[in-house]
């Protein structure tokens, strides 16, 4: 309720601006106690880890970890920060957020901007958060495609012991070249080093943290074949089916929907989801679905469910509907 009193408010601002105010505002409120939604509990064990509910928050709303607790505070199963970069860096130039409110959708080409990763363990140590959480991890955007690996490999081992898993993020489409990585011998090159790391590290610190890929949901059905015979090869924990889409379906009339960018929301839905029923069917088990993109509702956490996933996340969503939906799709699952 309180939300759909401020959101005409917020999205009388930029919306990169209202972004900012909404999390600053939920900090404020929760350091006065007055953030806690009650959501019921429906433990779900996935990756080897014991998940509260099975509903996250998808990275790119907390950048730096600077929002944990409050954002905890909403009810998730688990949270996920990022995406973060080996050194700081500004992103995109501005404005690079658009909504769409007509096809509750939202254009992005932020570029991966953050604090950098030193400043993001900085956070999370700070944090009082006990639960799950996944660190999103990509590279530099100055950093040569072909060199890409040394990026994802220092951020993988500075937030090693700081994760519950790490998502290898290489389908954001605001990085020059990097869904490249999705493919050929860069995605084989890359998994088989990111693998032969965790594992190292795992040795080293006598826990096993494990990791994630993330893709994007424009891939062929030769791309799903691949990336799932690679996941399955390199023994990768788990996959987050998707990232935002460089489709304009469902937008292509609607002011500022020719942004450059990724496209979020409730258009990318069918197009996200068709994309993990296609990894079920391909991985057929052997490696865990988290099904994000275009859910709105508790119904469409279900569907993602009933697709293959084991676990959902929501972003885009909170946008248009508030905290709310994390209940609703807590309950819509529980019901199953």
């Amino acid at each position: 309720m309180l939300y759909s009193l401020a959101r005409p408010l917020l999205f009388s601002l930029a919306p990169e601006r209202a972004h900012e105010l909404t999390l600053s505002l939920l900090k404020s409120a929760h350091a006065m106690g007055m953030i806690r939604q009650h959501v019921a509990a429906k433990p779900v064990t996935c990756m080897g880890i014991e998940f509260p509910n099975p509903v996250g928050l998808a990275a790119g709303l907390d950048k730096n970890g600077a929002y944990i607790d409050a954002l905890a505070a909403l009810g998730f199963g688990f949270i996920e920060i990022g995406t973060i970069t080996p050194r700081p860096q500004a992103g995109n130039p501005q404005p690079r957020l658009f909504r769409l409110p007509q096809a509750q959708a939202i254009i992005n080409r932020m570029g991966f901007n953050n604090d950098g990763v030193d400043k993001l363990i900085e956070n999370v140590k700070a944090a009082k958060f006990k639960g799950v959480l996944g660190i999103n991890i990509g590279k530099n955007a100055d950093t040569p495609v072909e060199n890409a690996v040394d990026d994802y490999l220092i951020c993988l081992e500075k937030v090693y012991n700081y994760a519950s898993y790490i998502t290898v993020n290489i389908s954001s489409p605001n990085t020059k070249n990097l869904r490249s990585l999705q493919s050929g011998d860069a995605l084989t090159e890359l998994l088989a080093t990111l693998k032969k790391r965790q594992l190292e590290l795992a040795d080293e610190h006598q826990h096993y943290v494990p990791l994630v890929l993330k893709v994007a949901p424009d891939l062929t059905p030769e791309d799903i074949g691949f990336i799932s015979q690679q996941l399955i090869t390199n023994k990768i924990d788990g996959l987050i089916v998707t990232n935002t889409t460089l489709s304009r379906e469902g937008v292509e009339n609607l002011p500022q929907g020719d942004e450059a960018g990724g496209l979020s929301g409730a258009p990318v839905f069918e197009k996200s989801t068709a994309c993990l029923s296609a990894f079920a069917q391909a991985l057929n088990g052997q490696v865990p679905l988290i099904g994000v993109g275009g859910i709105l509702a508790g119904e469409q956490a279900l569907v993602k469910q009933n697709s293959g996933a084991t676990l959902v996340q929501v972003y885009s969503g909170l946008i248009y509907t508030g905290p709310k939906l994390v209940k609703d799709c807590v309950d819509a699952m529980l019901a199953k």
